[in-house]
């Protein structure tokens, strides 16, 4: 079988509204999660992991927080000479320029880089999902299938109307819809796009020219291909949880302390990052510690329960810690109380805090605490 040049893309320049505050000074690409990683090193490890290594990243809300992790590629074998990482930001003065209204606007936008580049398949990722997956044999299910695009599909428990819905039959799609309110399936797009590059050009250049403008992949692109070409299916079967929403992010969290979560730490397939190098976490001589994740540079001398502690966290003696997310630098102050909450970097928490996300917000049941100690209470979607 001939073996195709894959040019892959990651579309990292959302806003990433959906978390509140936690995005207002990062993007959503840079998001920590898992105390040591950030959102996108998993798919720049599925990739390194699958052995593709020409990676776009497509950049445009606070690009110095995702730039200042991605340190040139290194960390997943891409700072080449040939190939390798290339970071794509928002540029005036030419064919493409501006700020991109949507997903696809962003693709779009890069049309001629990707004719210049010539490859055979385009891979599309986004980066604020967990999920492993080897890439490989989603390029079998499209050449087998002699696709023009092969849509990764996940069941998903609930909500499925907060995603692209799809029907297949076969392993051909055979319908999608964009976040409707009345969801056909309970199946969805998982955000992983293979695409014919010709094919992807031609289809992006005739709906400019129909409709005057692209936004979102799901509002135009991918129901367009699937009335006019061939796109087949490729399952996963495995763990996959859209990081998008505080609720799902919390959620993420505790699949992982419940070991139901994805796996970072597989030998065999390494999740890798950028963290910086610190000591283990502390656990001071009065701590009580359970069924937790201490990230390094932690230290807790306080109590923690079901709850992941981010690098340089303190959770000091007479702080109380349970079912939380704290990240990076936090400090929880002596006699605080918090259930269900997510801290955002460099937050203090005071003494007298007393927090509980699932009874300030049961719809969500998690809150999220601002890196100046505002509490922002989100809304379950």
């Amino acid at each position: 079988m001939h073996t195709p040049r894959i040019l892959t893309i990651i579309l990292a320049g959302g806003t990433g509204g959906r978390l509140g505050a936690l995005t207002e000074h990062r993007a959503k690409p840079a998001m920590p999660v898992a105390g040591s990683y950030r959102l996108i090193d998993v798919p720049l490890s599925n990739l390194h992991n699958s052995g593709l290594s020409d990676v776009w990243i497509v950049e445009q809300y606070k690009p110095k927080s995702l730039n200042d992790h991605l340190v040139s590629g290194r960390p997943w074998d891409l700072d080449r000479t040939n190939g390798g990482l290339r970071v794509l930001p928002p540029y005036q003065g030419g064919e493409g320029e501006g700020f991109a209204e949507g997903n696809a606007d962003a693709l779009y936008r890069q049309a001629d880089y990707i004719r210049e580049y010539d490859p055979d398949l385009v891979l599309v990722l986004s980066a604020d999902h967990l999920y492993r997956l080897d890439y490989r044999d989603v390029v079998a299910t499209h050449q087998e299938a002699n696709a023009a695009l092969t849509v990764v599909t996940t069941k998903i428990r609930n909500n499925p109307s907060d995603h692209g819905v799809v029907e297949s039959k076969g392993g051909e799609v055979t319908g999608f819809e964009y976040k409707p309110d009345n969801p056909k399936t309970d199946r969805v797009a998982a955000e992983i796009f293979l695409y014919d590059a010709g094919i992807l050009l031609s289809a992006m250049d005739e709906l400019m020219e129909k409709e005057g403008k692209l936004e979102d992949y799901g509002d135009q692109l991918i129901p367009y291909l699937v009335k006019t070409e061939k796109v087949a299916e490729h399952q996963l079967d495995g763990y996959w949880r859209d990081m998008g929403t505080p609720r799902s992010y919390h959620e993420g969290h505790m699949d992982l302390i419940d070991g139901r979560g994805m796996i970072f730490d597989d030998p065999k397939w390494p999740i890798l990052s950028a963290a910086p190098r610190r000591l283990p976490g502390y656990v001071g001589a009065g701590a009580q510690v359970s069924d937790s994740m201490l990230a390094p540079g932690s230290r807790v001398e306080g109590t923690v329960r079901r709850s992941v502690i981010g690098p340089g966290a303190r959770v000091e003696a007479g702080a109380d810690v349970e079912s939380c997310v704290i990240l990076g630098d936090v400090r929880i102050s002596s006699g605080a109380r918090l259930r269900n909450a997510i801290v955002d970097a460099d937050a203090v928490i005071g003494g007298g805090t007393e927090l509980d996300g699932a009874a300030l917000d049961p719809d969500a049941g998690v809150v999220v605490v601002g890196a100046d100690g505002a509490v922002d209470a989100p809304s379950s979607s």
